[in-house]
């Protein structure tokens, strides 16, 4: 990528997961990896990309569940690689204009921890998401959002 925002993000195939990319920051002291760790992604099928969370123990709330901020800043972060992995739209420079969420069920802390997004619509400046965090079988929430993409796209 051509920016420097750009060529500080990651995705590419993961050498231990075949078929996933890795999707991250090359900065470890930024968010999405002091906090949220190593992400892995698929797209699956044309409008559909799964995002991999392996808990850790600071995910955890004080009752032994993943805690719902973990859960939230993953959704925050898979809809942008859902846009990116499916849609080709750059990372840096898109922002979240809303996000609504319902939590359905507690994250068990011993299972990998998806987001599986749906990119419902794409315009010139928007894009439309919804989805579905799951461990396995097992529904932990719900959301839609809306996100704007970067007024000047930085294209590989």
């Amino acid at each position: 990528m051509t920016s420097e925002a750009a060529a500080h993000f990651i995705c590419e195939p993961h050498p231990d997961h075949p078929g996933w990319n890795r999707y991250e920051l090359s900065d470890a002291t930024r968010y999405n990896r002091a906090v949220l760790g190593e992400l892995i992604i698929r797209a699956e099928g044309d409008s559909h990309c799964r995002v991999r969370l392996t808990p850790r123990e600071h995910h955890v709330n004080s009752a032994g569940r993943i805690h719902g901020g973990v859960t939230l800043g993953l959704i925050d972060v898979a809809l942008f690689a859902a846009m990116y992995l499916l849609r080709d739209v750059p990372v840096a420079g898109s922002v979240t204009l809303d996000m609504q969420t319902q939590f359905i069920g507690g994250g068990d802390a011993t299972r990998p921890l998806d987001a599986v997004v749906e990119v419902l619509r794409e315009t010139h400046r928007m894009g439309f998401l919804r989805g579905l965090v799951v461990q396995d079988d097992d529904l932990v929430s719900s959301f839609t959002a809306t996100i704007r993409k970067p007024s000047n796209p930085v294209k590989p």
